[in-house]
């Protein structure tokens, strides 16, 4: 699922990468916020996407609500319309969501656009003053995140989600128009590990 609002071209670029996904099968929702670029029909004419238009820019948690409430599958992978998946992203989240029946999403490392090399991150994480911040952010790198471990929660940016916990805790927290809502979101899911299976994650 991929919020747009006036990107058409990096949206292309965007959608582009998840039609060259390998070893799943997936819809394609584009929720538009009121875009004036055309790239609410391209995502409709060249990818076949199905295309949620809102009048105005509703912002990126309620869009992707919208988003939520309208997908049919199991999983819910989100992905900015500025980013761009290698074609194993999705079938990798997919792996390790579906590793165990309490692993209500799963985290991506995400690398700096303008220097492929460095990481912007890889999952988030609450340090000891505090803060949260992306695991990895400014490192170079080395493999150093290539392996499956566990993080507090996913960016938003690239990430997976079980549905039946959006569903449970209510999705994104529309009081948020963007930034930090993917921190709140994180900060939820344990309620629902916790009445689901009757015990924290």
């Amino acid at each position: 699922m991929i919020v747009n609002w006036n990107r058409n071209e990096l949206l292309r670029a965007c959608l582009n990468s998840v039609q060259r996904q390998a070893n799943v099968n997936c819809e394609t929702i584009v929720v538009d916020n009121g875009s004036e670029d055309g790239s609410a029909d391209m995502a409709e004419r060249e990818f076949g996407a199905r295309v949620i238009r809102n009048r105005e820019n509703r912002g990126f948690c309620a869009a992707n609500n919208q988003g939520i409430q309208a997908a049919r599958g199991e999983w819910i992978a989100l992905l900015n319309n500025d980013a761009e998946a290698e074609p194993g992203w999705l079938a990798a989240l997919q792996r390790a969501g579906g590793s165990a029946p309490d692993i209500g999403m799963a985290a991506s490392k995400v690398l700096v656009w303008e220097d492929p090399g460095r990481i912007d991150k890889a999952g988030h994480l609450i340090f000891p003053d505090g803060q949260n911040r992306g695991r990895g952010t400014g490192q170079i790198d080395r493999g150093q995140f290539d392996h499956e471990e566990e993080v507090l929660w996913p960016d938003g940016c690239a990430a997976l989600y079980r549905k039946e916990m959006l569903d449970a805790i209510g999705g994104f927290d529309e009081d948020f128009f963007a930034y930090g809502d993917d921190a709140e979101l994180g900060l939820a899911a344990p309620h629902w590990v916790r009445t689901r299976h009757g015990g924290w994650c």
